[in-house]
């Protein structure tokens, strides 16, 4: 169990560092080949940092066989990034955190949504329709992937009439200064770190079936839980990051913008699932982290919308306290219910 242990510490440390890099280097490509914006918190920013996922999914899939986990691995990222902005509402000294946050993150919250309930429509309906796949790939993958495209457009043209695109380009030159960074050496480092996160990626695969094993728990509790901890420290990062630096948008945006692409991974895990379609694959408990999720969207929405104008003693907002009470009976009920 131990020697378990001391693997996963150490996986999760390269991942937490070379995805911080991949987050910084990744934006300097986006600088120097003149992308800015929104796409650099929604959309270039937290598919840096989920890449984590996508490598650990990659390796779920091809290496350790497990489509359970690189799921699990999925819903409980997202829940873990949730649970993040309870987290950063604690270290926003100045008030509640999303009270100052614009109507564009609203919009990618409630967004988010889309893929998460088209992959649960997934779940529940694949095997009653096992017909709607072509060349191994589940309709529903390929509408979730659609669904990431559609989503992503429509913030797009909404923040080209709002705020929010000015606000994040302001806050992406405070965060993010590249002047003494070239475009060549841009790449060479994103991809030397994106190199470590994928070989990082494939051997958590491994790690993460060894402690089902060991655990004598489910391959999704096990995805939920310590794949989703280790594979969102790189969004944590460079989320805190930003925070410190009063980029407040950037540090919302990152978590949002993750948890509407990591349902995307899906799609790129059943592209390498050939036994079939990856949906007919996977156990329904999934669907219970899936509504966990959605909750937590909910309470991040709701908190959006009243826009509280003070925390509580303890230092939290009302909707930080609700995400971690979620979050922490979330995986309680998972284990004793559902986990093994």
């Amino acid at each position: 169990m131990i020697p378990v242990l001391i693997k996963f510490a150490v996986c999760t440390a390269i991942i937490l560092y070379c995805g911080k890099r991949v987050a910084r280097y990744g934006d300097a490509i986006a600088e120097k080949t003149g992308l800015s914006g929104l796409w650099i918190g929604v959309i270039l920013v937290s598919i840096a940092t989920s890449l984590p996922e996508l490598f650990t999914g990659v390796g779920s899939i091809l290496f350790v066989n497990a489509p359970n986990l690189t799921v699990g691995n999925l819903f409980g990222a997202n829940a873990y990034n949730l649970f993040n902005i309870a987290i950063l509402d604690f270290l926003n000294k100045s008030g509640p955190l999303l009270a100052s946050i614009s109507s564009g993150q609203l919009l990618t919250a409630i967004l988010s949504l889309v893929p998460l309930l088209t992959a649960v429509a997934g779940i529940l309906l694949d095997k009653q329709a096992p017909y709607l796949y072509f060349a191994n790939i589940s309709l529903f993958s390929a509408l979730i992937l659609a669904s990431y495209i559609i989503c992503t457009r429509i913030i797009f043209k909404f923040e080209k009439k709002q705020k929010t695109i000015k606000e994040l380009s302001k806050e992406e030159k405070v965060l993010f200064k590249y002047d003494n960074i070239s475009l060549k050496t841009a790449f060479a480092r994103y991809g030397m770190a994106a190199s470590a996160i994928a070989l990082s990626g494939i051997w958590l695969a491994y790690i993460g079936d060894d402690l089902s094993g060991i655990l004598d728990v489910g391959q999704n509790f096990i995805g939920n839980l310590f794949l989703g901890f280790a594979t969102t420290l790189p969004e944590m990062a460079v989320s805190i990051a930003a925070l410190r630096l009063g980029a407040k948008e950037l540090a919302v945006a990152n978590m949002l913008g993750s948890n509407l692409f990591n349902m995307t991974i899906i799609f790129f895990n059943d592209l390498f699932y050939r036994k079939g379609p990856i949906f007919a694959a996977l156990t329904e408990k999934h669907i219970f982290t899936a509504f966990i999720v959605t909750l937590m969207t909910i309470t991040v929405i709701s908190g959006m919308v009243l826009k509280p104008k003070r925390k509580t003693g303890i230092g939290l907002s009302f909707y930080a306290i609700a995400l971690i009470v979620i979050f922490i009976l979330g995986f309680y009920i998972d284990f004793v219910m559902g986990g093994k």
